[in-house]
């Protein structure tokens, strides 16, 4: 089991940035590849993007692709995404999830442990 807390989170103007964390506790952080997903009001929940145990590779939904990105710090235990050149279609509830599956998994269901997610708001 893994304990995901998400941070970051808040309003920024269209255009701006923002660097969402998550820190994780209760397993070897290098031993499960992780993501990022968001939820919007009245609609599902949406990859955002994908990386690996070791960090040396990504993917990306492609409505945040040249805009976002994923890392991670295998020694702080923490997941990053720096989010760039918000727009408001980007506000929504954000969530880091675990994933013991090989390969990039866009899917929820690949994600055995999430965090509570952080509110990220873009005005106009």
């Amino acid at each position: 089991q893994v304990q995901l807390v998400e941070s970051g989170g808040g309003l920024v103007q269209a255009g701006g940035s923002l660097r969402l964390s998550c820190v994780a506790s209760g397993r070897t952080f290098n031993s499960y590849a992780m993501a990022w997903f968001r939820q919007a009001p009245g609609k599902e929940r949406e990859f955002v993007a994908h990386i690996t145990k070791s960090g040396t590779s990504t993917y990306y939904s492609g409505s945040v692709r040249g805009r976002f990105t994923i890392s991670r710090d295998n020694v702080k235990n923490t997941l990053y995404l720096q989010m760039n050149s918000l727009k408001p279609e980007d506000t929504a509830v954000y969530y880091c999830a675990t994933s013991d599956s090989r390969g990039i998994a866009t899917g929820g269901s690949a994600y055995a442990n999430w965090g509570q997610g952080t509110q990220v708001t873009v005005s106009s």
